[in-house]
Parts: C-alpha cells; structure tokens; sequence
C-alpha cells in the first residue's frame, strides 16, 4: 500500500500554494526538507481516502528538515537536525519527490550542514 503525502503552504494565496505531493510506500513518518513556516498536510491512501491531516503546522524553530508524523489521524511536526536514526527515512522535497536519507552531518552551532539522498524510481 502507498500513502499520497499532500503539503501546501496555508499562506500563499486565497486557498493556499501547493509546496509538495509525493507518493510513498504507506508509513507513519516522512521527513520533508525546506518547509514554509506553516504547512497543511494531507495523508491520502491509494483509494484517495484521508488516512491523517494536519492544518497550520509550525515549526518551533528554523531548521532544514521536518518530521512528519501520522498519530491517529491527525499529522504532527517536529522541526530537527537528523541524526544516526534518521537514516533511511524517506525525506519529501519542495515539489513532490521523495527520496531517502544516506548521510547527515551539520556543525555543533547549526551554521551549516551537508546530507545526501538516494533517489530511485521504475516505471
């Protein structure tokens, strides 16, 4: 089963600015990069029925990465620096693809940062 992750942004507009939709391996969690200040997220499955949402989610702090969390169904957000653990995760990027996380580092005063991502797909 696959999950839809639908994100827009609440702010752009009279009915908002898409910012991302991708299409995973259904999951509890997604890390997604470069998120606005706030985001609406909708989780659909492959029947297009509403699995979690969640409206105006902000971050408590700038950060590169965000994780998502379906809890129920609503979708939470955690602003983060990823770690060890968080590698493997899927991570949404602005426009909808979704790839995984193979490397993370960032300096002890979060003034820079380098990660890699594999990204695949079939037809």
């Amino acid at each position: 089963m696959d999950y839809v992750w639908e994100l827009r942004n609440p702010d752009g507009g009279m009915l908002g600015t898409e910012f991302a939709r991708g299409l995973a391996a259904a999951g509890d969690v997604m890390l997604a990069h470069s998120l606005p200040e706030k985001v609406d997220v909708v989780v659909r499955d492959e029947a297009e029925r509403v699995v979690a949402r969640g409206e105006g989610l902000a971050g408590e702090e700038p950060t590169p990465m965000a994780r998502l969390r379906i809890d129920g169904d609503q979708v939470t957000r955690e602003s983060l620096w990823p770690t060890e653990q968080d590698l493997g995760s899927p991570v949404l990027l602005p426009g909808g693809e979704i790839g995984v996380l193979t490397s993370w580092w960032n300096a002890a005063d979060h003034s820079s940062w380098r990660w890699q991502l594999e990204l695949s797909n079939s037809r």
